[in-house]
């Protein structure tokens, strides 16, 4: 039984135009379903209208922050469940081990990945 992408659907939040276009290339090329927002003001209303199967999850952002996005996430019985993966930084190692303890599943260096072995880390969180 192959494992199969169809249907899946991933939320990207990222604020980095060119970051977002390469995970959303990539991911699309993979059969995933994506939801962009570039931010977590614009995440939480993404949220009201889709129950992803995932969200990627930057820390840095402008208006809402990724610690205050998985915090409400993690709240809320509607989205409580739904993996998320940190994109991260390399400075941000405490800010990881953190979010990490706080719900996440997995985090990503964004320089360390090739968005192949993104699509990789996801698969196997949603298997």
């Amino acid at each position: 039984f192959p494992y199969t992408t169809l249907f899946r659907s991933i939320l990207l939040i990222e604020d980095d135009a060119f970051v977002s276009d390469v995970y959303q290339t990539k991911l699309s090329h993979e059969g995933f379903e994506i939801s962009m927002a570039e931010n977590g003001i614009k995440a939480m209303e993404r949220l009201e209208k889709i129950t992803p199967d995932i969200i990627l999850l930057d820390i840095v952002m402008p208006y809402m922050d990724g610690k205050e996005v998985l915090k409400r996430l993690k709240k809320d019985k509607k989205w409580e469940n739904i993996p998320v993966i940190i994109l991260t930084n390399l400075s941000q190692k405490e800010e990881v081990e953190e979010l990490l303890e706080k719900g996440a599943d997995d985090y990503l260096i964004k320089s360390h990945f090739t968005p192949s072995e993104v699509v990789g880390k996801i698969k196997s969180l949603l298997k």
